[in-house]
């Protein structure tokens, strides 16, 4: 076939491998520039990515024997995807090889915030024994509210099966629910919830999706989770609501302030006051973007990349 592929970040060996097997011809580079890249990139006609630069209309433009892009990853936004369509380039991701993560992460922060686990951990650490003050929730009885219902959401709601709770989603498209979420309007969601879970890409349409105006839409009180993607909610706004008891505890494995440097946020005279605030909640907690980061996914991901590269030149 004599397909080339430009492999930008390391991951698991089988997907090189495996590749390598099947007769495409692989070649790495993890550390030049963009600009070095884009140099040679019209020798390739494949290209493997996680995160590390964004594929911009530059890059494809110099991409002129581009065939795909396979981002080993749940989602696309890192890629203009209107300006490779527009160059017949195929869009690969692999958002089936982290699913179960990602919602095991959002039922083990669900139950974390419940039942007060990181807070009585670190009060037991530091010689306090505190029952009443950690009396927990119990999630059976509550209404499970999940934005967002492709791969991530689908593979959350099916980890509720096990509790006694109502599960509703909210999706922009149409016959996405199914036996395990019950799909209603914005404003049904809106009026039943009492735990939000954001299973959403980053786009145009979800960029600042969870601000005042959105949180104070709610009729009860609630808690969030967030395994989706920072930019998503607004911080400030996250914080006033939790501030207020608008929002219970929220779950943040994603954070706002991704791209920038977290030694710089770490700095008391450059951190958001919000994050200050979230820092020290009790009822917070967060991660750092690894709800999809396991052992398995990592393996996992790389195999649903290599199946669907050779489905498009081998079946």
């Amino acid at each position: 076939m004599d397909i080339k592929i430009l492999h930008l970040d390391s991951n698991h060996s089988l997907l090189w491998d495996q590749l390598q097997k099947s007769g495409f011809i692989n070649h790495s580079d993890f550390t030049s520039s963009k600009e070095e890249i884009e140099a040679k990139i019209q020798e390739y006609q494949g290209v493997v990515i996680r995160s590390r630069f964004k594929i911009d209309k530059t890059f494809l433009d110099k991409a002129t024997n581009l065939q795909f892009i396979a981002r080993v990853g749940a989602g696309l936004e890192s890629i203009d995807c209107e300006h490779a369509a527009s160059k017949n380039i195929t869009l690969i991701a692999a958002p089936e090889g982290n699913r179960n993560a990602v919602a095991e992460h959002t039922l083990g922060m669900i139950l974390s915030i419940f039942n007060k686990l990181n807070q009585a951990d670190s009060e037991i650490r530091a010689g306090h024994w505190n029952r009443e003050s950690n009396r927990g929730q119990e999630l059976d009885g509550k209404t499970v509210g999940i934005i967002g219902y492709g791969n991530m959401g689908k593979s959350f709601a099916k980890k509720l099966r096990g509790f006694d709770v109502e599960v509703l989603c909210y999706d922009i498209q149409e016959n996405v629910g199914d036996a395990n979420a019950k799909q209603v309007s914005l404003a049904e969601f809106q009026q039943k919830v009492d735990v939000v879970s954001l299973h959403i890409p980053w786009t145009s349409e979800t960029n600042k999706m969870v601000n005042a105006d959105f949180i104070n839409g709610f009729l009860k009180p609630f808690w969030i989770i967030n395994t989706s993607r920072g930019k998503n909610i607004v911080t400030a706004d996250l914080v006033t609501a939790m501030q207020s008891g608008k929002i219970l505890g929220a779950g943040l494995d994603v954070l706002e302030y991704e791209k920038l440097s977290f030694e710089t946020l770490f700095n008391d005279k450059n951190t958001p006051e919000a994050f200050q605030y979230l820092l020290k909640a009790k009822n917070a907690i967060l991660t750092p973007h690894i709800a999809g980061w396991t052992f398995e996914s990592h393996e996992r991901l790389a195999q649903v990349i290599v199946d669907k590269i050779k489905a498009k030149y081998l079946s």
